[in-house]
């Protein structure tokens, strides 16, 4: 048989098997949409996991680092002193403006606010800055009131922290430490981690909390990414400082690991479970439609078709029904879960982090294979018995 004889008998069988699915409309139905749960289960709750890694590592530049002390994974294990603080800034690596250089010597301390959703308290991080950090984050901006006054009792809150949690509007007062302090702004870094934060004076900060001179991290714009190198190596090698040197990209992407994994981890394993009786279900369906083709398939073989195009038949039909699925949820997971604003604790720091779910393209194509995967062992075995049909006993069902 030449080849393209092969392609044709493809063709004209696969063409059949697709045009008697309405015939069968139920049955393919309920594969089609179980499928389309499965995937919109999985794409959802991977949106989770995505849209928290996007809002940790968003805010990460290549040109800017982070130091802390050596031996610390967060910013609140993290103790410096200002001589330290002093070393770092007068690097040479770094960005300089007519104030000095660009870099910003912070606090970074826990308070409880009520949640919108369940009035139920959670961890916010208050930072203490010095005004470069407006410099070092990557395009703050204030959307709302003004930036808080040096030495004065006032915050100002991140956009998602402010739509997250309660008493967070303009002119509103928050508990610091046993005092209240007034939110005069709203500031927005391109959905990054810092819109879940407040932010107030640093040397305030420190008095409030009797931290003395001590902070526990510098964010630190360098002149280029070139530079990153040369600036770890300068302060790692430095006898005065013992600290630790990370790229702000590698620092929030090690932040987010955890978390990410453990919503991956879980939403795999629903998803996989979900499959198996989606699975099972596909199986029923191409069983019944092989058996409701019985003598069209026979007077196929009985005509001279291979059985080769018989079994591709049959699966190109539960790839389709299992990719329709596939589309249908991933469009529902789209529509109800793309940009939904959430909040959850990030383990590392032990505060919360508000983000929205990120139903990504990628995510999407992950689904619609998923769903191809579901077709095809959904399909697998009614095609190979469709292909080992006996001729003879199916034709006297004419």
């Amino acid at each position: 048989m030449s080849f393209s004889n092969w392609l044709s008998q493809i063709f004209v069988v696969t063409k059949f098997s697709l045009q008697s699915v309405p015939e069968r409309k139920g049955s393919a139905a309920a594969t089609t949409f179980g499928i389309a749960g499965v995937v919109a289960v999985l794409v959802g709750v991977l949106s989770i996991a995505y849209g928290f890694r996007q809002a940790m590592t968003v805010a990460g530049q290549p040109d800017c680092a982070l130091v802390m002390r050596t031996g610390s994974d967060n910013e609140m294990t993290s103790n410096l002193t200002m001589e330290e603080g002093k070393v770092v800034t007068d690097a040479p690596q770094l960005a300089r403006n007519e104030n000095g250089p660009i870099a910003s010597v912070e606090l970074y301390v826990i308070i409880n606010l009520p949640k919108r959703s369940t009035g139920t308290d959670a961890n916010i991080p208050l930072r203490g800055i010095h005004q470069q950090a407006y410099l070092v984050r990557k395009n703050f901006k204030i959307i709302s009131g003004r930036k808080f006054e040096p030495g004065r009792n006032e915050v100002i809150v991140g956009r998602a922290a402010a739509n997250e949690f309660s008493g967070c509007e303009l002119g509103s007062k928050i508990p610091v430490s046993g005092q209240q302090w007034t939110v005069v702004g709203v500031f927005a870094s391109e959905g990054g981690i810092a819109e879940s934060e407040m932010w107030a004076d640093a040397p305030l900060i420190q008095q409030t909390y009797h931290r003395g001179s001590t902070f526990q991290t510098v964010y630190c714009k360098l002149k280029s990414p070139k530079e990153f190198q040369a600036f770890k190596d300068d302060l790692t090698s430095d006898p005065r400082i013992k600290v630790t040197v990370k790229q702000e990209s590698e620092y929030y992407a090690d932040q987010s690991r955890v978390m990410f994994n453990i919503i991956t981890g879980l939403g795999t394993v629903v998803a996989v479970l979900m499959a198996i009786g989606a699975v099972f279900g596909a199986l029923n369906t191409m069983y019944s439609a092989v058996a409701a083709r019985t003598r069209e398939i026979a007077t196929l073989r009985a005509l001279g078709f291979g059985t080769a195009p018989v079994i591709i038949s049959v699966l190109v039909e539960a790839l389709v029904l299992a990719l329709a699925g596939g589309i249908i949820g991933g469009a529902v997971a789209y529509i109800m879960f793309d940009g939904y604003q959430a909040a959850t604790m990030n383990f590392q720091s032990f505060s919360q982090v508000a983000f929205a779910f990120a139903v990504t393209p990628g995510l999407l194509v992950q689904g619609a294979v998923f769903a191809a995967v579901i077709g095809f062992f959904g399909g697998l075995f009614p095609a190979i018995r469709a292909a080992r049909m006996q001729i003879a006993p199916a034709l006297r069902e004419l």
